[in-house]
């Protein structure tokens, strides 16, 4: 027999009796979990991936029918990939009315750089340096996905990564512990705004926790080899900032520090994240990140998975199973106690408070909204401003840029691409939609002559799903047509990179450089033209080292998303003077990664010329081709030397640090301007300089302006060789600059 309570009369008689609305959410959470059997208990930490079938009409079998029995009996707290307003409430309503209580699900989805309306790749995003702009695309992305009826969203992800080799550093922030926390930051804001139970907003989840972009030698899902000091220091920083601007959740990751997979992890879980830094929300595994205990080898079963997860802190176990099918026997054998999981049930009822679903478990699922919502207009014009903030001029040799030609020829196979631009995780994207780099040309320039020659293939069948993506190595027919192009051009834009699936999850590269035939393409190109412009669109920094030696002009453009091409014209025709400044170094080769800015002195570093015994590579530079912080603009920018309120900072009180930039050309432009500090002598090695503060403005043709940055003991503290948080007295430098390697410098002493 079906029973159903409705939500209003389990919660009716606690509203009249609550002082206020914190108490009345807290005894409605408790009063409801009293009421619960264990098994509706396990159920509401159990989540499953879904299709509309398990709710609709015909005959379930096999795994559906296991499925639908526990959605009909209780025993699903949430699903994925359930999308649209009208699927979710079906969905929904099966729920609520056929189970006892009638506990609704959360829907969540992977919604990483935009739902319908597609935004720049975080990481290309990331290189804009501007917060406002990245909470903005969150926010949409949250009004989108919000009207199609889902409300958590796994990302932000924040995993600091140094290896572009690793597909997911596409999904990231970059290199940067303190940049990556401040974009944590704000994209958390954007996708919860001020108010989570507004329909509007979605939950966030900081993931993944932690050190997965670690992974060793690049390889998704594999080992990681850190220490505690490094994971305190580089790693854990992103996440803590997230935990303090009130992030709804956090989600396990794939990999192991030292042999204890973070799913199974409770210093991670219930020492630092739910111990030390109190954190009140929920933490969810990754896709069978339970389950993957097994073949980690250090649970022999998914009874013992479910024990060991559970018990270190993980609250709800993602297509794993391994929760709905175990718990129970575990609780009464004593295996889990009872508050460990009532905490972990608390947790997800409160995350559907929060959201406002146990007050109305229909409100995000309104289909006019919905049909409003999608690509509107202020939307698509966010995006294209997301997408030119993004863009990295790399080199602009002869001032190539702004295009000047009348004739200019448009060649490769991404060219008139209008999927690749998207870029992978793309939410609910409708595939060929973005606007390609040709038509951007042609419609943002319309009095130039441009032709066209595709060159190559790049890659056939690319598709999410496959094991490995086919590039095509051995078409060569197009050859001979692009260079007829190329010589009557008077310019020639070469538009290569990487296929949308070619980075991203799974996606991990031993060779970063471009695929296929691309580069034997743009030398044949070379020999005919030189005057190129090279626009690269990939997922990950690329070994472009004949590429950065010969090319004139080089433009890092990433999978800029729905506007891309029309983002990418404005920055080429010089309506819009580029800004953007990598996040992820450039290595020279793949033999130099890990390669990043911030890394440590070793006991022999160079001390000049005609050294063999130092910490090198003998065959190639030490330093990135491109490093951190780094991009170029149609302005030119001159700074001053930097200068310190003081020499001596005392504990406890803060210095500023000064520094003049002025913009010596005739053309207006924004600057990242950009603080570093190194810590010259501390308990533990440290950094040679750690990026501790930035500002981006716009400064005019011919103005000077003064940039203050304050230094306070909280931009010195880190995790000493004790492992408690602090300063420690001592010499700092202070960089300045328009990069990591481009900097003025100052030094005080800490007292």
């Amino acid at each position: 027999m079906k029973f159903t309570v409705p939500l209003a009369m389990v919660f009716g008689v606690l509203i009249a009796g609550c002082s206020n609305d914190s108490t009345k959410k807290d005894n409605r959470v408790d009063q409801l979990l009293s009421q619960m059997t264990l098994e509706e208990k396990v159920g509401q930490l159990n989540q499953y991936a879904v299709g509309p079938e398990l709710t609709g009409p015909g005959e379930k079998t096999g795994q559906t029918k296991i499925r639908y029995d526990q959605l009909m009996s209780g025993q699903v707290g949430s699903v994925l990939n359930v999308l649209g307003a009208k699927n979710g409430r079906e969905m929904q309503q099966q729920v609520v009315e056929n189970t006892r209580l009638g506990i609704p699900l959360v829907f969540g989805y992977d919604v990483i750089h935009g739902y319908k309306t597609i935004f720049p790749i975080p990481l290309g995003e990331s290189s804009s340096w501007d917060l406002g702009l990245m909470e903005a695309t969150a926010r949409v992305a949250a009004v989108e996905t919000s009207a199609a009826g889902v409300q958590w969203t796994f990302a932000p992800m924040m995993d600091v990564g140094r290896d572009p080799r690793w597909g997911r550093v596409m999904e990231g922030a970059g290199e940067d512990t303190y940049l990556g926390a401040e974009i944590a930051k704000a994209r958390v804001k954007g996708f919860q705004g001020g108010d989570l139970s507004s329909t509007n907003t979605i939950a966030a989840c900081a993931k993944h926790f932690a050190g997965y972009g670690f992974s060793e030698s690049g390889k998704d899902y594999n080992n990681v080899y850190i220490g505690q000091h490094m994971l305190l220091n580089t790693v854990i920083p992103p996440f803590k900032a997230s935990a303090e601007v009130g992030v709804a959740t956090f989600m396990n990751s794939f990999n192991d520090i030292d042999g204890i997979p973070s799913t199974a992890n409770p210093y991670l879980l219930r020492d630092l994240l739910k111990g030390d830094w109190k954190y009140d929300g929920m933490v969810v595994s990754d896709w069978n990140s339970v389950g993957e205990l097994i073949p980690h080898g250090v649970a022999r079963s998914k009874y013992e998975a479910a024990r060991m997860a559970i018990n270190a802190g993980s609250d709800m176990d993602m297509e794993g199973a391994a929760f709905v099918e175990n718990l129970k026997q575990l609780v009464e054998k004593g295996e889990v106690s009872m508050n460990v999981l009532d905490d972990a049930v608390r947790r997800v009822l409160t995350l559907k408070q929060r959201l406002g679903l146990l007050d109305d478990p229909y409100k995000y699922f309104d289909e006019a909204r919905e049909a409003e919502q999608m690509m509107k207009k202020e939307h698509l014009d966010l995006a294209r401003d997301a997408a030119r903030k993004s863009i990295v001029l790399l080199k602009n040799e002869g001032n190539l840029l702004p295009l000047k030609a009348n004739r200019i020829a448009v060649i490769g196979p991404l060219a008139k691409d209008k999927d690749t631009p998207i870029g992978n995780w793309r939410a609910a994207a409708e595939p060929n939609s973005a606007v390609s780099l040709f038509e951007g040309l042609t419609e943002g320039m319309p009095d130039v002559n441009f032709s066209y020659a595709e060159g190559c293939k790049l890659s056939i069948g690319p598709n999410n799903f496959v094991n490995e993506l086919q590039i095509e190595n051995s078409d060569r027919s197009g050859f001979a047509e692009a260079i007829r192009v190329a010589r009557g051009a008077e310019v020639v834009i070469m538009n290569l990179g990487e296929p949308a699936y070619m980075s991203g999850e799974a996606r991990s590269r031993s060779d970063i450089g471009l695929p296929g035939l691309q580069l034997e393409l743009l030398k044949e190109i070379y020999k005919v033209n030189k005057n190129i412009v090279l626009v690269m669109m990939n997922g990950r920094p690329l070994t472009i080292e004949w590429e950065a030696e010969n090319i004139p002009a080089i433009v890092e453009a990433w999978h800029l998303g729905s506007m891309a091409g029309h983002a990418i014209a404005d920055v080429l025709s010089g309506r819009y003077n580029p800004s953007g400044k990598l996040t992820m170094s450039f290595p020279r080769s793949v033999g130099q990664i890990p390669v990043y800015y911030n890394h440590k002195m070793s006991g022999r570093p160079s001390t000049g010329p005609n050294m063999v015994f130092y910490t090198h590579h003998m065959d190639v530079d030490r330093g990135p081709r491109y490093p951190f912080g780094y991009g170029l603009s149609y302005s030119t920018f001159s700074y001053s030397p930097v200068v310190l309120s003081d020499s001596v900072k005392a504990n406890g009180k803060s210095i500023t640090a000064k520094v003049t930039v002025t913009n010596n050309s005739a053309v207006d432009g924004e600057e990242v301007v950009q603080l570093y500090i190194r810590d010259v002598v501390g308990s533990i090695t440290r950094p040679v300089m750690e990026l501790k503060g930035f500002q981006k403005t716009m400064i005019s043709a011919g103005e000077s302006k003064e940039f203050t940055f304050e230094i306070t003991d909280e931009l010195l503290s880190f995790y000493r060789l004790d492992f408690s948080f602090g300063t420690e007295p001592g010499d700092f430098e202070v960089f300045v600059g328009s990069s990591s390697a481009n900097l003025q410098s100052a030094r005080f002493t800490l007292k």
